[in-house]
This record gives structure tokens, sequence and C-alpha cells, in this order.
């Protein structure tokens, strides 16, 4: 069992917790996940490591599915079942001298190791956070820290520009011949666009691919993914992958393999 030692409600859909799980955080590098049980019965939930606190391994959700809103229902002082990891490959941090990290909704929680990472290489750090409205833009302290130009976009314009996260790095990557590098982290629909956008103006790219995860050690072929041709799994060669060659199309496609499961279980909770 592993005690919550923290909790705190981010926005109505998102939480943050700090999870004491000694072994994990001694081993943690950025872009590694793990992947938690809520009890004994629950399914298998994959999350990127938002932090480490000491012996404390931060996780940021949102509560979408049927798991995840049983985890929301977890405060300070509880347990959970289950705490595995560090799971994958760490991120590559590349020689790069100034990178753009655009990160969407909950992207924003697996961004943050992989961007302090670089900052402490003394890399030039800019940084697009998207999200559906201000409320959802999660983690502006922590990164106002690190990052040397911060660009806000929401879809409603409440804050930022309005619009999406490539209004906003189109014209950067066209403008400023510094920015060698670029980190996608987000919706998959996201990260193909940023994507092209980089492929456009011969930009280096990173993404974090989020396929459906059942195992965490492959055996499973669940989070098979495409790249250039070639099968890869996310849970043990990912979740970080160069994105110029990810077939997003069957990604996205994939996703959804699920959802009448999902469905079943979300009603299940409402009962």
């Amino acid at each position: 069992m592993y005690k919550i030692i923290e909790k705190k409600v981010l926005n109505k859909d998102i939480d943050i917790m700090k999870i004491e799980a000694p072994l994990v955080a001694r081993n943690a590098e950025p872009g590694h996940f793990v992947i938690l049980r809520v009890d004994k019965e629950g399914e298998r939930i994959p999350l990127t490591i938002a932090d480490i606190e000491g012996n404390n391994v931060v996780i940021i959700y949102q509560k979408m599915g049927y798991s995840t809103q049983l985890l929301g229902k977890k405060e300070a002082g509880d347990t959970i079942e289950d705490f595995v990891g560090p799971l994958g490959q760490k991120a590559h941090i590349r020689d790069k001298k100034h990178v753009i990290g655009v990160a969407g909704g909950v992207g924003s929680a697996p961004m943050l190791p992989q961007l302090k990472a670089y900052q402490e290489k003394g890399v030039k750090i800019s940084l697009i956070l998207g999200a559906r409205n201000k409320d959802y833009l999660i983690l502006k302290e922590e990164y106002e820290a690190i990052c040397d130009n911060i660009y806000l976009a929401t879809d409603d314009g409440s804050e930022g520009t309005k619009g999406l996260v490539t209004d906003v790095l189109e014209p950067l990557l066209k403008e400023d011949d510094t920015i060698d590098h670029v980190i996608a982290i987000g919706p998959v629909i996201m990260m193909k666009f940023v994507t092209l956008l980089a492929k456009k103006y011969s930009r280096s790219i990173d993404v974090s691919l989020n396929p459906i995860m059942i195992d965490g050690t492959g055996m499973c072929g669940n989070c098979r993914v495409s790249i250039g041709g070639k099968t890869y799994f996310g849970c043990i060669d990912g979740p970080d992958f160069p994105g110029e060659d990810v077939d997003f199309d069957e990604l996205m496609s994939r996703q959804s393999y699920y959802k009448d499961e999902e469905h079943v279980c979300y009603l299940r909770l409402k009962q």
C-alpha cells in the first residue's frame, strides 16, 4: 500500500497528488512513468511522473474515466494499492541551444521534468501552454521559475492567445532561428500538428505518446505504435519518441478501442 501524502485540486477535472514511494523516487528520471491501481480490483493506470520531492512522487491526473474518478475520491492520508515504477525509457535530453515546449492540457505535467533537465544544462527554454480556458492552464508558477519565455493559448481566449497552440508556435518557428528543438506533449491531434510545423520549419521534435497500456512490460501489445514503418511499444521503448515519423492517425484510431467498456464502467461509478 502506498500513502497519499498530499492532494490538491487544480480545477474541477484535474488533481495533483504526492505519493510516498521511496524506491520509485530514488530511481526516476524525466520521462519515466508509473502504473498504479487504486484498489485490488482496480484498472492499471499509467501516469507520467511530474516531479520528485524527497521520497515522494508527484502525479497529476485528469478525472476522465472510471478509474481516475475513483482515484479522485482519495484524500491525503489514504492509501492506494499499487504504485509500480519507474517504467519506460527516460526522456532524450539532447544537445540543443534553445528548446521550445508545447504542452496541451495535462501534458503540462510530463513536460515539466524534461524542461527542468534542459534548464539545468543551461539551455534556453521557451514554452507554449495550451488549454480550453484559463482554469486549465496548470503549473504556471513552476514553469515561470525555469522558462525564459512563456506563451499562453486558450480555446476561449480567457487568457493569452485565443486559439490553438499551433497559432502561437508557427510565427515563433518562422521568426526565431535560435529555436532548434521542439517538445510536444498533449492530445494526439495536437502533437500531430505540432510535428507537422516542426517538419515544415526543419526543427527536430520529440513527442510523448500515450497509447493504451495494460501491463507496462510490452507483453500485452496494446501500446504498440508505428514509427517510420516499424513497430514500437510505448511502455518499454517510450513513451518519448522522435516525432517526425510517428503514425499519429493509427495512434488516434487505436485509442478508441475500449470506448464501450469505459462507458460501462463510467455508468457503474454513477450508480
